[in-house]
Order: C-alpha cells, then sequence, then structure tokens
C-alpha cells in the first residue's frame, strides 16, 4: 500500500473519531440519575364532572396520574372508575366514608375502611389496589400514625403514600387557580403533589395544565404510584 495514501487514511479515521466523540456525549452514571420524577395525585374522587376534566387534560398532556377513591362514591359512578384505570392511572385506596370521627377511632376500624374500598373496586376492575392515602393525611389534628398502624398495614399488602409538596387544594378548595399553580411548584428530585379532583375542586382543574406545563419545562418526568414506588410517610415519635 502506498505509505502517503496510508498516512491520509489514518489521519481521515482519527478525524472522523474525533468528530463522533464531540457530537455524542457520554451518557454517565451522573447524566443518568439527574432525572427528576413527578406523581400527580388526585384525592375524593370519583366525582362526576370534575374528576372527568382533571382526565380530560392528563390525556390531553399525555401524563398519568394517581387517584385515590372513596368507596362510598363509587356507586353509579363505576364507568369513570373504568375509565381511569384503561386510560393506564393508577387507583389507591382513600377510605369508604372519609369521616375522621370513625376513620381513627381505632386501628381496626381504619383498616376495614379500607378493604372495604379495596373490595368495592375490586367488584368493578377485578383490580385489587394496595396503594393508599390517609384522610388529612397520617398524621393530622386528630391522629399521628404509630408503628402499630404501620404494621398492621403492611401485614394486610398494604402500601402508605403522604405527599411531599400540596398544592392547597384540599384545604382551600374555592382559592384562586394562581394559589395552587404557586404552592404546587418545587425543585425536589422526587415529588409526589398533592391535589384533589372532587366535586368542590373546579379550581384545581383550571390550575392542572399550568401546573403540568411548569414540570414538563423543568424536564421532570411524570410517574403513576404503583407497588414498586417507595412509600412516602413519616412516624412522628
Amino acid at each position: 500500500m502506498n505509505l502517503k495514501f496510508f498516512k491520509k487514511l489514518i489521519i481521515s479515521c482519527l478525524i472522523t473519531i474525533s468528530i463522533i466523540n464531540f457530537a455524542i456525549p457520554t451518557l454517565s452514571a451522573e447524566n443518568i440519575n439527574e432525572q427528576k420524577t413527578i406523581y400527580l395525585t388526585f384525592d375524593d374522587g370519583p366525582a362526576a364532572k370534575v374528576t372527568e376534566d382533571v382526565l380530560d387534560i392528563l390525556k390531553n398532556e399525555q401524563v398519568p396520574g394517581t387517584f385515590f377513591l372513596i368507596g362510598e362514591q363509587i356507586e353509579s359512578q363505576e364507568n369513570l372508575v373504568k375509565r381511569i384505570y384503561n386510560e393506564g392511572h393508577s387507583i389507591g385506596l382513600h377510605s369508604m366514608t372519609h369521616k375522621k370521627g370513625y376513620l381513627y377511632s381505632s386501628n381496626e376500624h381504619f383498616l376495614k375502611e379500607m378493604l372495604d374500598t379495596q373490595e368495592v373496586i375490586n367488584s368493578v376492575l377485578d383490580f385489587k389496589p394496595t396503594i393508599l392515602r390517609f384522610p388529612f393525611g397520617c398524621n393530622n389534628n386528630s391522629y399521628r400514625i404509630c408503628e402499630s398502624m404501620e404494621k398492621l398495614l403492611h401485614e394486610n399488602d398494604l402500601k402508605i403514600y403522604d405527599w411531599n409538596v400540596d398544592s392547597g387544594d384540599g384545604a382551600n378548595h374555592s382559592a384562586s387557580p394562581s394559589t395552587f399553580i404557586k404552592n404546587s411548584k418545587s425543585d425536589k428530585d422526587r415529588i409526589i403533589l398533592l391535589m384533589h379532583c372532587s366535586y368542590m375542586s373546579k379550581n384545581s382543574v383550571k390550575a392542572l395544565p399550568e401546573i403540568i406545563k411548569y414540570y414538563k419545562d423543568k424536564g421532570y418526568e411524570f410517574k403513576a404510584i404503583d407497588n414498586n414506588t417507595p412509600e412516602e410517610y413519616h412516624i412522628i415519635k
């Protein structure tokens, strides 16, 4: 082979390799772990048009959500529960009655309400959710989760999901959508955002598109809670 031609060939190959290395960044472990995650969660459904509007927005934005349902509201709204499930969202337990006095009167009463809700959902979907959210949170002004409750729920294969960012739409459902948008903004790596889709949550619906846009612009990955999602709660001692 001509020596001059061989030198030119080597130089050409080296230039090509350099261009490729410059154009394609290395995917280090640090790059991979930079992905931030948000879980949009909605309590107190199903609730007719409000829940339907939330589902319409999620469908339009192509992002998943997690719906913690109240068992006694499912009657006559079975098709709405099916829509939540069929559109790829997660479904969790939020008690039968959402009545604080009965729920927190004993660990056994709390468990019964969750298992009863599980059975109602199973009758509609042939599926038993195992994720749950405490009404008013697992540490509220009437109750604080204890180790015995934690043990009881885990023995029944139930997993607990509070939130770490609160839109504020539960405490004051009539506040302006801009308030909910402001409250929902965070820079945490893993966000479980509390929102509601109850009959009173019309302003939450108005806020939702802007909240989704904010996190899309920030590069967050949207996920639904499932059995593999790390639990979110704290036992205060």
